[in-house]
């Protein structure tokens, strides 16, 4: 379904209300389509993958930690410590 810019402005929550009705609407601008609204699927990308069995979940809750890192310290600017880091 089409609808021009002007009608869409004048009625943007009736056409959203469409949209989240699964209509898919087209926008146009003195006829040339510009735009598209359509839904957004809410369940997020990694929930998705997960049910499809392409990852599964972890089996810890934890994150791992960074055990015997020296952390590295500047005392000057960022290209100086690169630099410094490089030599």
């Amino acid at each position: 379904m089409e609808v021009p810019i002007s009608a869409l402005r004048a009625e943007l929550s009736s056409w959203i209300e469409r949209v989240r009705g699964g209509d898919e609407v087209v926008v146009t601008d003195r006829g040339v389509p510009v735009a598209r609204l359509s839904q957004i699927n809410t369940a997020p990308l990694l929930e998705q993958l997960v049910e499809r069995g392409v990852l599964s979940r972890p089996s810890g809750s934890r994150r791992p930690a960074a055990r015997d890192i020296v952390r590295a310290q500047a005392s000057g600017s960022v290209s100086d410590f690169v630099t410094e880091q490089r030599r």
